[in-house]
């Protein structure tokens, strides 16, 4: 047998074509291939720059690339983190709460310092503000048709499962609100992927004129909303901070006139708050710049219209009023109230009302996340890991970890050292205060919210849906 040709490492240089950079590491030669005329690769261009003289410098607009200092000029005028020119719908913090109430988290005590008596007297506010509140919510688990083949598919994993279990519980209850039709807009907030967006326009199979925009503020890959070709349906797609987005501004909700309906899942913290502002305040009040009725003012107006009328049920359903609703209805998972922010939040006026302020509720949203500690006792450390491992390989959606979680069997950094089980409920009487903020907003615009479980707490701990309804839909129809 013959001996094998000498290699770049045998001959002491480095093969034709190829890098001359030597790897001491590997103790031997670069193989990426080198451009024409050129010795080194460009991973290690750097090594020639010592030969011609030129310095590579952090590139100012991202720190994570360099680029050479003679082209710099050249290049900021291309690079992909260059400031882009703003859309038309994006207003500068339109969504955003007040600027005079900024995040007072930097002057206050952090939550690990605090003494025994003061995070008593935290809860003792906690408890007395949720008083009357009704801790345990009504199951909304629910199913839909369109994911049942993928359900059963026995190529998806207990990650995949678990994810479509949600996916399809949120398209129960869309449906169950009547808000799945024709002739409307879905905006999916914090839209990653958007597989969302595609089960709802599968369950809508070929109805008319469907529009979907999907927010997300990141560059995502793998999305799903570049397969769909139909005619009936219309996938948009803008990366934009829901805290700026201005809907009215977005070419297909200012020319046609169609009822939006909100929907999101696993929509993080903030977020929510500036979803909801975006589209029952911000977009509403579109509306009423054009001189047409909001819609609390209008619902108003229906009722004592219908109580006064004296004409035939025919005669009355040919001229009452229009009842047509920018925002048909409000589907979102919420998730992460840990990542709730005092500024944007739209409950202010509820904790407001309750004696609380900014303070109680910096330490309230971060007590939030002991809701979850029942993962860490129901789970061993390898079932953690390789549950995270899953979700990085899939499409990690939630966001779990977070907010002030203590080590594994470890209560020594929280004053009072108190027990996993008491601090789980704690963390949901905290959820469930900062929820009810929202669902207080909501009925003061004009629609009548609620919360219910619509998953197991085995697929996901985040297991709560808030839902809204304009209020002048009757509950037998919302319930249908």
């Amino acid at each position: 047998m013959e001996a094998p040709a000498p290699t770049s490492h045998a001959t002491g240089f480095p093969a034709e074509g190829r890098c001359s950079y030597f790897v001491e590491k590997k103790k031997r030669f670069c193989r990426m291939v080198a451009a024409a005329g050129k010795r080194f690769c460009g991973e290690h261009a750097g090594a020639a720059e010592e030969e011609n003289a030129r310095k590579r410098i952090l590139c100012p607009l991202d720190p994570k690339h360099t680029v050479y200092e003679d082209q710099l000029a050249k290049h900021l005028k291309k690079c992909n983190s260059r400031e882009k020119p703003k859309p038309d719908f994006f207003t500068q913090d339109v969504n955003a709460g007040l600027k005079e109430e900024m995040d007072i988290s930097e002057q206050l005590v952090p939550f690990s310092s605090l003494t025994e008596e003061q995070l008593e007297n935290l809860i003792k506010k906690l408890r007395k503000a949720s008083e009357g509140l009704n801790s345990t919510l009504e199951d909304h688990i629910m199913s839909h048709p369109a994911l049942h083949d993928a359900l059963n598919d026995p190529k998806n994993g207990d990650c995949a499962v678990k994810h479509l279990k949600q996916q399809a519980s949120i398209l129960g209850n869309i449906e169950k609100l009547k808000l799945l039709g024709p002739r409307r807009c879905f905006v999916e907030f914090g839209a990653g992927k958007g597989k969302l967006s595609h089960w709802v326009d599968i369950a809508l199979k070929d109805a008319e004129n469907i529009h979907f925009i999907l927010v997300e503020k990141m560059t995502t890959r793998f999305k799903v909303d570049g397969k769909h070709r139909k005619e009936s349906s219309v996938f948009e797609r803008l990366q934009i901070d829901i805290q700026h987005l201005c809907l009215n501004r977005v070419p297909v909700l200012r020319e046609g006139r169609l009822p939006v309906v909100g929907i999101g899942k696993h929509l993080c913290g903030v977020a929510t708050d500036l979803a909801l502002r975006c589209l029952v305040e911000t977009y509403a009040a579109s509306f009423e710049e054009r001189n047409e009725e909001p819609l609390a003012k209008r619902i108003r107006n229906d009722r004592r219209d219908q109580e006064s009328s004296t004409l035939s049920k025919e005669e009355s359903e040919a001229n009452a009023p229009e009842t047509w609703a920018p925002v048909a209805g409000i589907v979102i998972a919420l998730c992460c109230h840990h990542r709730c922010d005092w500024r944007h939040y739209v409950g202010k006026e509820y904790f407001r009302a309750l004696g609380l302020g900014p303070e109680e509720f910096y330490y309230f949203q971060r007590m939030s996340s002991w809701a979850t500690c029942g993962m860490r006792t129901s789970l061993g450390a390898s079932d953690i890991t390789t549950k995270r491992k899953d979700d990085q390989n899939y499409d990690n959606e939630e966001h779990d970890d977070g907010g002030d979680r203590l080590p594994d069997g470890s209560t020594d950094s929280v004053p009072g050292a108190l027990t996993a089980e008491e601090k789980k409920d704690i963390g949901h009487l905290c959820k469930l205060l900062i929820d009810q903020g929202r669902l207080q907003y909501l009925q003061q615009k004009g629609f009548r919210p609620a919360l219910q479980y619509y998953a197991d707490p085995l697929v996901s701990l985040e297991n709560v849906l808030l839902t809204a309804v304009p209020a002048h839909l009757s509950s037998q129809e919302a319930a249908q």
